[in-house]
């Protein structure tokens, strides 16, 4: 199987798709389980939730799996959809027919993951892109590779 790994871009860049991906994955769970907690009743929103659950979980396991600057951007875009939907539904207009409020715990906890999403995300981009762009630093590139063993190899320098 072919995949595109960043190699070189070390702990932090880890640490980081780790914490990114914790972020949107607590942000389908808490979708999870408000759907479940009722607003699958919603014919709108309620589909949505549901979506939006799948999307977080799929985008969750690409910044994991896929070292590629593209999971990270589909993170943040997560994050600013999902915050930004919940901004709208606190309006006087409300969203479809929903008004929430700021003050219940699933509101806070989902947009500090979704805030959190946002801000490691860009993280994650900036510390990866430094790591590309170092002049004359090796082995840093985007590359292609059958396996992510052979690109540690490379990053180490002991083949490919």
């Amino acid at each position: 199987m072919t995949r595109q790994v960043a190699v070189g871009t070390g702990t932090r860049s880890q640490v980081l798709r780790g914490l990114v991906a914790a972020c949107v994955l607590l942000s389908a769970v808490v979708h999870l389980d408000l759907w479940v907690g009722g607003m699958r009743s919603l014919s709108v929103i309620g589909p949505a939730f549901l979506v939006n659950v799948v999307a977080g979980v799929v985008i969750g396991l690409a910044v994991l799996i896929f070292a590629r600057p593209e999971p990270l951007l589909l993170a943040a875009g997560f994050g600013i959809a999902t915050l930004g939907a919940f901004v709208v539904s606190t309006l006087p207009s409300g969203l479809f027919g929903v008004h929430e409020t700021w003050t219940w715990a699933p509101a806070l906890l989902a947009a500090v993951s979704e805030v959190g999403a946002i801000l490691l995300a860009g993280a994650a981009l900036l510390v990866e892109r430094r790591a590309t762009a170092r002049p004359g630093a090796a082995g840093t590139a985007w590359t292609t590779s059958r396996s992510g063993s052979a690109a540690s190899r490379s990053a180490r320098g002991t083949g490919s």
